[in-house]
């Protein structure tokens, strides 16, 4: 039997998860909910909701790492008293951002990374948490539908050059077509079990505590885009796997970064700064090639004519979106996380 001030305590615990509350920076969470926030206004407080509505079955922290919004994007979190609001203390990217709130988001046994713009459906944390908890598994993804419930192609092969050659030919087209000769999983079977994958997208992630330890730091070399790509690779070159869980579900308004062609060029040239990462010159100047080929087939869209001309002069790759300072908080610094509280 349960001694009295054991019962007392965990009776006290599950009343706080019932109101929706999420746990202080000096608590237990069973997982710390880390959010990068830049024009973030319009979308965090639909998510904050879901996670409320999450946070009774277990201990959320929520830490959102604002990446110097110029909108109310910070108002909103410090709105919320139980919401840790960190500042970073300029645009440090998608990868800085995650590895500033890294240094607040204090105990917890996993860290789930959430793009500002998703609502969480009822359930996703406590299937991925399972998910994530098997043996050989640290990483998990869960299924993003689009706003009106469609399930978005999320998840990812590992790049090679015959897969960019013929994504660059082919498209999104001949769904059916042999996984050497596409990097996206097309079909609609592969989103309908669970299974290893090489890689998706970084809108929603769910890292255990042991992987990420193992794993290391985001690398910011990777602005935006791509940095995910590169996170699962390190995740399985130490032996860790990335699961895609079905029975998990989120729900992205996508856009959350914005849309232009400078942006459209860094993901472009992002990859091919990835695939430089793991690859010698030779197999990177190939890769590189089906970059070009892929602006070339679709040079009809002034944009696409636009990123082809940042492709070809690696020169100008130093002017596209980068970050512009590195104020982020240090590991263990929690006390320089701005805490928002209500009057």
């Amino acid at each position: 039997m349960m001694p009295d001030d054991e019962r007392g305590d965990t009776a006290r615990a599950g009343e706080g998860r019932s109101e929706g509350r999420f746990v202080g920076p000096g608590d237990h969470a069973d997982v710390a909910v880390v959010v990068v926030t830049y024009r973030s206004a319009a979308d965090l407080g639909a998510l904050i909701d879901s996670l409320r509505r999450e946070a009774v079955a277990h201990r959320l922290r929520v830490v959102v790492a604002d990446n110097d919004s110029p909108d109310d994007t910070l108002e909103v979190a410090r709105a919320h008293s139980d919401v840790v609001a960190l500042p970073t203390g300029g645009n440090l990217g998608y990868a800085g951002g995650i590895n500033a709130a890294m240094g607040v988001v204090g105990d917890a046994d996993a860290i789930l990374i959430l793009n500002p713009d998703l609502v969480v459906h009822a359930g996703a944390i406590a299937a991925l948490r399972e998910r994530a908890g098997r043996p050989g598994v640290g990483l998990a993804a869960p299924v993003i539908v689009d706003g009106t419930g469609d399930r978005t192609p999320s998840l990812r092969r590992e790049p090679s050059v015959l897969r960019s050659l013929c994504d660059a030919l082919v498209g999104d087209r001949l769904r059916r077509r042999p996984a050497s000769l596409t990097e996206m999983v097309l079909q609609p079977a592969e989103y309908a079990v669970a299974h290893p994958v090489d890689w998706a997208t970084g809108a929603a992630l769910l890292v255990s505590r042991e992987a990420a330890t193992a794993i290391g730091e985001w690398d910011e070399r990777f602005f935006l885009y791509s940095e995910e790509t590169d996170y699962c690779r390190r995740a399985r070159d130490a032996g860790i796997q990335v699961w895609f869980e079905p029975t998990a579900v989120v729900r992205h308004s996508e856009g959350g970064s914005g849309a232009s062609v400078a942006l459209a060029a860094l993901l472009a040239v992002n990859r091919i700064r990835y695939y430089a990462k793991y690859h010698g010159p030779a197999a990177t100047l190939l890769f590189h090639a089906t970059a070009v080929l892929n602006e070339l087939t679709r040079a009809a869209d002034p944009a696409h004519r636009a990123i082809l001309r940042t492709v070809l002069s690696p020169g100008s790759w130093s002017s596209l979106p980068h970050a512009t300072s590195r104020a982020a908080a240090a590991p263990g610094a929690a006390a320089r996380a701005e805490r928002a509280s209500n009057p």
